[in-house]
């Protein structure tokens, strides 16, 4: 094969064999003379170590697709690995009707490979977000769809999502199966890289116009007091993050019979250098909402919200007399929507039969309050790994069997109102936050005051979710190593901040302390870290590593029981908890740990 640079690689062999054929393949592979290039010049500068980390190894499938920096290497999103991802899904879906892709170069790269090989492709136009392709791939019936998205991580980073035929996010073992094709046939066709076929082929459509109007029309079957929402005096702000929220949000809220929300204005466009937050993730609270809280203050708004820059997340804050702005977490808000779901499910569903086929569902780091639900409400609710993507496949495998999952969350502000989309979805989120505050607000109560009255009837669930930084993989691997040989071959942690541990669950190995058989419910995930310890007092608390990021996420959570409310002395309790197993398991200073700063 020839050289497609004018760089003689027998002259500037690195003496590693399986680095240097990674070297000869980018640099034949590669037609884009940015990335190209790059690696030349590390190359020439004999950045070694820099070319192993970048040519050695491949993203992995996390919880929430490939996700990585941009730039060149097989272990980073560009163009080549985008075309070599693309080509593997080719194979698995070839013969079948019809894909869907968000655009942007690396979209418009992905539609060039199946257009190449006369396979549909259903193409957006404009930006749109996250859900909207899942949706696509079920209404259209499409075999498979392509998000290209960084989401909410860093402005340096990109990524690649893939949904099946379902609309679910792909999961074991069809992730593990791609990933090993991409390793046995990894060279690029030469038309892959054609990408002006995403405007000349005559099997490349637009699905815009069709998926936008379905879509805000099924938005009626999580919509129940429109006319109250017609008269509601609430004002609310939304800042769609420099992302692609804004339009789709403003059409949901105008759908609901609501007015549009207040945009932010300095962040209402897609800005890739998300130039006024340091972080562009919602998630981390009134730090990087000041923006949308000030505006809020100036236009005498109650609630504000933001969804995550690809609009498939949704933080809410509320305005209090008390103590300014309430910023709901996660796992508060998910308590809310849940409640809120259930309530208007009842007003149809009388039969207490019905109550049978009926499911909620949460990733297992998240708060347990739907369980408490269902445990006085009599319907379903199960756990699943952390990420979508297999909550999406357990809706599937329920749906098949009759059964309807009618809510469902991951902490990190992920949320599915009703079966539209099987994925979490901000924009249905918001405008259903919209009309519960309304609600809400016409029985002289808030959000927050509506958060308590919850809790007083299903018991506090008391949380608090962070993180630490670590780069590196080999202290990761020490740190949770150690966990599992505490004291000891094959023993864990006996306490943590003065009371006992009572259950061990490592999904990482199969084990779980509590079961007959001592095997996890969960399915085994070796390729990820996650140990979870529930103590006698009745915190559990889960160390977990990221699917996305370089981070060691903690999750705790205090379930008290109904009618148990000290809310400060659970508070204190879990707080002395969590910085004890944080101190004592994860030796933050020790393992040169990064703090989370914001």
């Amino acid at each position: 094969m020839e050289n497609n640079g004018d760089l003689d690689l027998n002259c500037h062999a690195t003496g590693d064999v399986r680095l240097d054929t990674a070297i000869y393949q980018w640099i034949t592979w590669d037609k884009n003379p940015k990335t190209r290039a790059q690696i030349e010049a590390l190359l020439l500068d004999g950045q070694v170590e820099e070319l192993r980390r970048r040519l050695c190894s491949r993203m992995t499938f996390g919880t929430a697709g490939l996700r990585a920096a941009m730039g060149a290497g097989f272990a980073l999103i560009n163009d080549l690995t985008i075309i070599q991802s693309t080509q593997v899904n080719n194979s698995y879906v070839k013969g079948i009707d019809s894909l869907s892709y968000m655009t942007s170069s690396l979209a418009r790269l992905t539609a060039a490979v199946m257009l190449c090989k006369d396979i549909p492709v259903f193409l957006f136009s404009t930006y749109v977000p996250t859900p909207f392709v899942p949706y696509a791939v079920k209404r259209l019936g499409a075999a498979a769809g392509v998000m290209v998205t960084a989401s909410h991580n860093p402005k340096e980073d990109n990524g690649y999502k893939v949904y099946w035929h379902n609309g679910a996010q792909i999961s074991s073992p069809n992730d593990k199966e791609i990933l090993k094709c991409i390793e046995e046939s990894s060279e690029p066709w030469s038309e892959s890289w054609n990408e002006s076929l995403a405007d000349n082929s005559p099997l490349r459509s637009d699905p815009l116009r069709e998926i936008s109007k379905k879509y805000m029309e099924d938005l009626s079957s999580v919509c129940f007091h429109r006319e109250l929402n017609t008269k509601s005096p609430l004002k609310f702000v939304h800042s769609s993050f420099h992302g692609v929220g804004h339009d789709y949000v403003q059409q949901a809220f105008r759908a609901f019979g609501f007015p549009p929300p207040i945009p932010v204005p300095e962040q209402k466009d897609p800005d890739p250098n998300f130039s006024t937050v340091s972080c562009p993730n919602p998630e981390e609270g009134e730090s990087v909402l000041e923006l949308s809280l000030r505006l809020a203050e100036r236009e005498n708004a109650t609630i504000v919200m933001a969804t995550d820059p690809d609009a498939d997340r949704l933080a809410v804050a509320e305005q209090s007399d008390r103590c300014g702005w309430k910023v709901f977490t996660g796992n508060e808000l998910a308590a809310l929507l849940g409640w809120w779901m259930l309530f208007n499910w009842k007003e149809t569903h009388s039969d207490p039969a019905d109550r049978e086929r009926m499911y909620m569902l949460a990733t297992t780091v998240s708060s347990k309050i739907l369980k408490a639900f269902a445990r006085i409400e009599g319907f379903h609710f199960e756990e699943t790994l952390p990420g979508f993507k297999w909550i999406g496949k357990k809706i599937h495998e329920l749906a098949k069997t009759g059964n309807e999952v009618i809510f469902a969350f991951e902490e990190s502000i992920g949320f599915l109102c009703g079966s539209m989309v099987p994925d979490k979805d901000g924009v249905s989120a918001a405008v259903v936050v919209a009309e519960m505050a309304s609600y809400l607000y016409n029985k002289n109560l808030t959000l927050h005051q509506q958060l308590e009255n919850i809790f007083e009837i299903y018991g506090y669930h008391i949380s608090t979710t962070s993180y630490v930084i670590c780069h590196d993989p080999p202290t990761v691997k020490r740190i949770f190593t150690r966990l599992r040989n505490f004291e000891g071959e094959n023993t864990y942690p006996r306490s943590s901040g003065g009371h006992s541990i009572v259950d061990v669950r490592d999904v990482t190995t199969g084990y779980d302390s509590s079961q007959p058989d001592k095997l996890c419910v969960l399915p085994m995930t070796k390729s990820s870290q996650m140990i979870t310890f529930t103590l006698q007092n009745g915190i559990v608390a889960t160390l977990r590593t990221s699917g996305t990021e370089p981070k060691i996420k903690f999750y705790t959570e205090f379930c008290a029981p109904p009618g148990k409310s000290d809310i400060s002395s659970l508070e204190e309790e879990l707080k002395k908890v969590t910085d004890t197993l944080v101190e004592e398991f994860l030796e933050p200073d020790k393992n040169n740990l990064i703090r989370r700063s914001i």
